[in-house]
Parts: structure tokens; C-alpha cells; sequence
């Protein structure tokens, strides 16, 4: 495969947990008549983002667990993989998570939220590990909203374990006084989509980044190539599937496989 097409669910916050899981199945049999053979939801989709003025029904691993089991299934009828945005619970707190599904409708595995923000503290606790997950020969990475936008050795992390895309699930609604864009890369914006391009630039990978449809958003769902320039965005605010296709032999990571740590002495 040297090539393969990804979607991006750019979608509503969901109104209820379950709502969440209706609207992640409906969004995999779409994907999957588009071609896609693989999806990515945003942040903590399921059962949706806690805090930034949502109430959320309490952690619920049971809940959590029939979900999943509702999506792998949809996954598997429709032969394609996810990166479901979810929670997971940890000594009854729950940990931000994307859970990664094979296209039989298997779980892959998890990766958790490493690096929280200081305003998350209190809603989730932090992972501890990273990994990179595959898909025939695509091989790929996850990093969740803010430890993509400021960490950068996260990304650099999975291409230099060979991800040819690192996946962005995030969630960046309105605030009061942000500029509102209608452009992608707007320089009048904040920094966060200028950090899609360079994620992209400085590993020579594509960066994915998926985020809900939230009215007057300062970010979009967004694919960055590996040169740093955008392949394609999603319309501010517009719900639904951003698809592309992706060229794997674009991505050769060679920028961070050649990364050599600095040792500060002094």
C-alpha cells in the first residue's frame, strides 16, 4: 500500500454519551462508502471533552466498555479502522485516550493523553507511555490536543518510530475574544494551526488533526504534509468528513530519525 485514504470526523459535541456512539457509527458507514479505510474522531468523543462548560455524566466504564464494543463491531462490519477519541478509567479517574481499532473490528490498543494541560488537571489524569500502531504498511501515531500543539517531541517521537502520519484529536471551541478565521493558517490567528505545518515540517510526516465542529472555532480538521504546507481543511464550523488521500513514500521521517538529543551540562 502506498497509499491510503484517511477521513476526519469533523462532528458536533455530541448531547449525550449516547448520542456520542450513534453519531461515531453513522460517521464509520459514511467513511467507509467514501473509501476511507481509516477514521479518526476527536478529542474524548466518546462520551464527549469534560469541562469548558459541559457536563458530562460521570465516569462509567461500563458504559465505556459497550461502547466500544458497539464501535469495534460497526468497524468491523464496515472494514475500517478508528482512532476513536474516548476515556478510559483509571483508579476511578478517567484518563484521556484514543482507542485504535483494526479493520476486522479488533482492538489494536490505547493511547493515552501523556501531557495534560494545566486547566485539564482535576478532569483527567496523565498517561504514562507512547506507542505507534499499524495498518498494512501505513504505520501511525497519536497525540491528543494540547501535547501536539506544545510538546513537539511527541510527534517526533512516532516518526522517529516510523509513523508516516501522527493523528490529532483535539477540541478547541470559542472562546470569548478569539479571532474567529475563515482561512486556514490565518496569521491574524493564534499559533495552534501555524503547529499543525510545523509537526508536519520538522519530521517529515503528515499531521492529521481533527477537531469537533464547534461555531467560530479558532482550529478546523486540517491534514498537513510532510514539506509543511496543507493538503486540505475543513470548512470552519461545517460538520462532517474531511477525506483525503495520502502518499506514504512522501513521508520518510528522515528530518527526525536524524533528531539527536542535546546533553545541557552546566
Amino acid at each position: 500500500m502506498s497509499s491510503v485514504r484517511i477521513a476526519l470526523a469533523n462532528l458536533r459535541y455530541p448531547g449525550t454519551p449516547e448520542e456520542s456512539v450513534a453519531l461515531v457509527t453513522a460517521a464509520i458507514a459514511d467513511a467507509a462508502n467514501k473509501r476511507a479505510e481509516l477514521i479518526c474522531f476527536p478529542e474524548c468523543y466518546v462520551p464527549g471533552y469534560r469541562g469548558l462548560g459541559h457536563h458530562v455524566p460521570p465516569p462509567d466504564a461500563a458504559f465505556l466498555e459497550q461502547a466500544w464494543s458497539t464501535i469495534s463491531k460497526s468497524a468491523g462490519e464496515s472494514n475500517i479502522a478508528v482512532v476513536l477519541g474516548t476515556e478510559r478509567v483509571v483508579d476511578n479517574t478517567p484518563v484521556a485516550t484514543a482507542l485504535v481499532i483494526n479493520r476486522d473490528g479488533t482492538t489494536s490498543g490505547f493511547q493515552d493523553k501523556v501531557q495534560i494541560a494545566p486547566s485539564e488537571e482535576g478532569l483527567y489524569a496523565p498517561g504514562c507511555e507512547r506507542r505507534v500502531f499499524e495498518l498494512g504498511s501505513l504505520r501511525f501515531g497519536v497525540v491528543i490536543c494540547h501535547e501536539g500543539w506544545r510538546y513537539p517531541e511527541t510527534v517526533r517521537w512516532a516518526a522517529r518510530h516510523g509513523a508516516q502520519i501522527v493523528f490529532h484529536p483535539h477540541y478547541a471551541p470559542a472562546e470569548e475574544g478569539d479571532y474567529i478565521p475563515s482561512t486556514f493558517g490565518d496569521p491574524k490567528n493564534t499559533f495552534h494551526e501555524k503547529a499543525i505545518l510545523c509537526r508536519a515540517a520538522e519530521n517529515d510526516c503528515y499531521f492529521a488533526s481533527v477537531n469537533y465542529a464547534c461555531p467560530d472555532s479558532p482550529t478546523t480538521s486540517a491534514i498537513a504534509k510532510p514539506d509543511g504546507t496543507v493538503l486540505c481543511w475543513q470548512p470552519y464550523g461545517n460538520e462532517g468528513l474531511l477525506i483525503a488521500d495520502i502518499d506514504l513514500t512522501a513521508a520518510t521521517c528522515v528530518l527526525a530519525s536524524r533528531y539527536k538529543p542535546v546533553d545541557h551540562q552546566g
